[in-house]
């Protein structure tokens, strides 16, 4: 029963992102969706940008704080291990949810591209950015970074092993590329508002101090696999060396990381 349990919850918080990603999507594209990034009745300015603000910061904070190592111990001490990555799931879709549903628009454009060939390019970029997103967490193991892994694991009472990085695919050229995504999604949109650009500023510059945690975070761990990798590879906008220059200097290393911890 126990391990029912627990499969089920991890099932449920893995259900509840998807959820909560894929009403991301819409919430920035202003389509299929009640509430947009640019929907509802707006407020005076000073307001909303306090409001909106502090919905960016809590969905931060939240990400910041139990991604670290010390949450993670204290934590499970209260719930069980598998369910560990699970209940960071479920509290991310649980902000984001409150992000939604709070968000205060602020409608005067920034700007709005009028010819339609370009407006489609931009649409082009937008999704493109979003199926980013989703190709890296495979490359990561996608059922690994949202938990589900580790209460099928449990369940069918298999230890659980992390998942070993190794640099592959679009990691040869960028660190990051699943960040890369989420700023093509947040900025490639051809009518942004200054709401719109308050949510995207806020995201971006979250995103970049997260990477800058994460990276001292797996020097510690990784020591000088990590430090190579990082020293030869872009950390946001792809390069692309000479493959045997690159190879006679530092070979292809595998490191093991957790991933996750800015997602």
């Amino acid at each position: 029963m126990r391990r029912t349990t627990i499969l089920v919850c991890g099932i449920f918080a893995y259900l509840s992102f998807q959820v909560s990603f894929l009403y991301l999507v819409a919430f920035m594209a202003g389509m299929g969706v009640p509430k947009s990034v640019d929907s509802g009745n707006a407020i005076a300015i000073v307001p909303a940008i306090a409001i909106n603000t502090l919905l960016l910061a809590m969905f931060a904070l939240q990400h910041a704080v139990m991604a670290r190592d010390t949450f993670k111990s204290w934590l499970t001490k209260w719930v069980p291990e598998p369910l560990e990555r699970s209940v960071f799931v479920l509290a991310a879709s649980s902000v984001l949810g409150v992000l939604y549903w709070l968000w205060q628009p602020i409608p005067a454009v920034v700007w709005d591209v009028p010819l339609p060939g370009l407006r489609g390019v931009m649409w082009v970029v937008f999704v493109a950015g979003v199926l980013l997103v989703l190709y890296t967490s495979f490359l990561i193991d996608h059922f690994d970074l949202f938990g589900l892994r580790q209460v099928w694991l449990y369940y069918r009472g298999r230890p659980y092993t992390p998942i070993p990085f190794s640099v592959r695919s679009l990691y040869k050229f960028v660190r990051h590329p699943m960040m890369l995504g989420m700023l093509l999604t947040f900025w490639s949109v051809p009518t942004m508002t200054w709401g719109h650009l308050l949510f995207s500023t806020l995201m971006t510059g979250y995103i970049v101090v997260g990477i800058r945690m994460e990276e001292r975070s797996l020097l510690r761990k990784l020591g000088d696999d990590y430090r190579c990798y990082r020293e030869r590879t872009a950390m946001l906008i792809p390069s692309f060396p000479d493959r045997r220059k690159g190879a006679a200097q530092h070979g292809t290393p595998e490191v093991s990381a957790e991933g996750g911890t800015t997602t």
